[in-house]
This record gives structure tokens, C-alpha cells and sequence, in this order.
């Protein structure tokens, strides 16, 4: 048996397809829930300042096992 929806994608065209992707784009983008713009300097502040904190985090191993592998092989 077909199924009814394959049917319908069957009798639909190319730009017919595109015609429907576009539509439920935008029918989704109607959902979202933007931030206001509080929220959005907030959120960005609060990934700035973590990603600052992992470069320092990363650069503390790189400078001490640096050193160490200078030590051993140095």
C-alpha cells in the first residue's frame, strides 16, 4: 500500500517542494521566541566571560606542561 503523503509529494513538483519548504520555514521562524535585548547582552556577556575563562584555563596546561616537556627533554 502507498501511503497517502507520498502521494501527495509525488504530484507535487520541484518548485512546488520549494514553494512548501519556504512556508513551513517561515511557519517555524513564527514559533521562535526571540530574546529581548537585555537578554541578548546578558547571554553574550555570559559567553564571552566563559570562553575568556577556558583560553586562560588552556593557556595555564599549555604554559605548564611547557615546561615540563622542556625539563625532560631540555
Amino acid at each position: 500500500m502507498v501511503d497517502q503523503e507520498e502521494v501527495v509529494e509525488e504530484k507535487v513538483g520541484f518548485f512546488g517542494r520549494i514553494n512548501l519548504f519556504y512556508r513551513q520555514v517561515i511557519s517555524e521562524l513564527k514559533k521562535v521566541v526571540w530574546p529581548t535585548k537585555e537578554e541578548l547582552t546578558t547571554y553574550t556577556s555570559v559567553v564571552i566571560v566563559f570562553v575568556g575563562f577556558i583560553i586562560l584555563v588552556v593557556s595555564v596546561f599549555d604554559v605548564i606542561i611547557t615546561k615540563v616537556v622542556f625539563w625532560v627533554f631540555g
